[in-house]
């Protein structure tokens, strides 16, 4: 059995409204098990026979149901629990930090992350404003509280072509996903 988390994009916000307990009875009812779901920012962990090779599978399928149940066009990022764990313990900036906010950016390839990370070194980001570090699978971020629209790299990562491939969560969300 493996233990996965399913991070939806764009739910919750620009007119996706789903309810957490919709939410969770739609991945009940898909025959997933320890289905919860964290916070209302689309954040789902549940268990699955499927293998990690099986990954694309699980996607597609998810995707599908989401879509199909909530009428939008659903896209998730799935990680299983040793991927997610990896992420936030290996992120590169001091986490204590509470002037600061500590993102982790998911995207639906490493080829995609890597686009990113060289279109924001074109941009010659300042490491005090916009601090950016690759890592396994995601892409690290650190800006300072209340800029994290306002940045250089807050407003690449706002650009349309990497809406339907990115999605980010707060490192404090994650630590609470993993629970």
């Amino acid at each position: 059995m493996t233990e996965w988390t399913a991070l939806l994009r764009g739910v919750n916000v620009g007119g996706v409204t789903i309810r957490s307990a919709e939410l969770a009875a739609l991945f009940r009812e898909l025959d997933f098990d320890g289905v919860r779901t964290v916070l209302a920012s689309g954040n789902v962990v549940f268990a699955s026979d499927d293998g990690a090779a099986e990954a694309p599978v699980l996607k597609s399928r998810v995707e599908r149901a989401l879509s199909d149940r909530f009428g939008y066009e659903a896209w998730v990022v799935l990680v299983t629990r040793a991927e997610l764990e990896r992420a936030v313990e290996a992120f590169p900036f001091d986490a204590a930090d509470e002037s600061r906010q500590p993102w982790v950016i998911f995207g639906s390839s490493g080829e995609v992350l890597d686009e990113l990370l060289a279109s924001a070194r074109e941009l010659d980001l300042d490491d005090a404003v916009d601090p950016i570090a690759r890592g396994e699978g995601v892409v690290y971020w650190n800006p300072v509280k209340g800029t994290t629209v306002d940045t250089p790299f807050a407003k690449l990562l706002a650009k349309a072509q990497y809406r339907p491939t990115t999605t980010n969560r707060n490192l404090r969300t994650l630590v609470k996903v993993l629970g």
